[in-house]
């Protein structure tokens, strides 16, 4: 694992955390004043809010900075390095929106990101091809496809932080099926621009990234930050190791490192049901009056509501 690589996913973790804040902030106020209305009609007003192209703009710089700690390190180590996205949402969200989440919430993220990094650290993922081996793209494409589709589908379903959390799932299994394309395109870099720009893994990933892009814009709108982010972040990673192992040759160390593993999935199962009880995971910490408002306002508001 290289230095570079290093740096490069966690400036593209605090580019993409703080991409998804500033258009969560832009999302919640054009609910709060329109409603819930289709996701595409909703895109023709938010593109004129400048906070959500802020964020747009920081998505962009996300895939840039994404693409180049590809181009220098392997699909399982770049994806879940990430996952330090979830601490860096809440540090961004809480300077935009002038309200800090509450103890629980923060401990939960911790949990989140110590597990996935402990499991991660333990499994210690080896790098592999730098293109896929053939004929595997086939069948990842299929089983990315089920999932996306699933998890949309039942999110149309529900309301509310369940919505929020699932189409933050399809939205990860997406992003993880663009990474790994990007992987595939900076992996035939040595072709030359000619064969990448004739060969179908660039146009697969520009429209496997708008799906991603459309689904990540139904996740801000559905819920609070704090039921999106966690299963983006953590889906994403978790994709990603998968699709590097199937597709890459990235292999996983198990035997006596087990033990790590297993305490890594336990603190990740521990951080997921805590977060799914904290009070920001129902609450307005990251909605658009909080945003309006200015530090301290929303917390006196709720203490008024609470003596009453």
């Amino acid at each position: 694992m290289s230095v570079l690589t290093v740096v490069l996913a966690l400036f593209a973790a605090l580019s993409n955390a703080a991409a998804s804040v500033l258009q969560r902030r832009a999302a919640a106020q054009d609910e709060d004043r329109a409603g819930a209305v289709h996701v595409v009609r909703s895109l023709l007003r938010l593109v004129r809010d400048r906070y959500w192209v802020g964020g747009a703009a920081l998505l962009a710089l996300t895939t840039v900075l994404q693409a180049s700690a590809l181009a220098v390190g392997s699909l399982a180590v770049v994806q879940p390095l990430m996952a330090t996205e979830l601490l860096f949402t809440l540090v961004v969200g809480s300077v935009v929106f002038h309200r800090r989440p509450d103890l629980r919430t923060w401990l939960a993220f911790v949990a989140l990101a110590v597990g996935l990094a402990l499991f991660l650290g333990a499994a210690s993922p080896a790098a592999g091809q730098d293109t896929a081996t053939p004929g595997r793209w086939g069948w990842a494409g299929l089983a990315l496809f089920c999932a996306v589709t699933g998890f949309a589908a039942v999110g149309s379903a529900v309301r509310g932080a369940p919505r929020a959390a699932l189409f933050g799932s399809a939205s990860a299994v997406a992003f993880g099926g663009t990474a790994a394309l990007l992987k595939e395109v900076t992996g035939r870099f040595p072709q030359g621009v000619g064969a990448v720009l004739t060969q179908w893994p660039l146009y697969a990933t520009g429209a496997v990234g708008v799906i991603s892009f459309l689904l990540l814009q139904s996740a801000l709108r559905a819920g609070t930050l704090a039921a999106s982010q966690p299963a983006l972040t953590l889906g994403d990673a978790l994709t990603s190791v998968a699709l590097g192992w199937a597709l890459f040759g990235e292999e996983i160390v198990l035997g006596v490192r087990v033990l790590p593993e297993l305490i890594g999935i336990a603190l990740i199962g521990l951080g997921s049901v805590g977060l799914a009880r904290a009070p920001s995971v129902h609450g307005t910490w990251d909605t658009a009056p909080a945003a309006r408002d200015g530090p301290g306002k929303g917390r006196r508001q709720e203490q008024e509501q609470e003596q009453t």
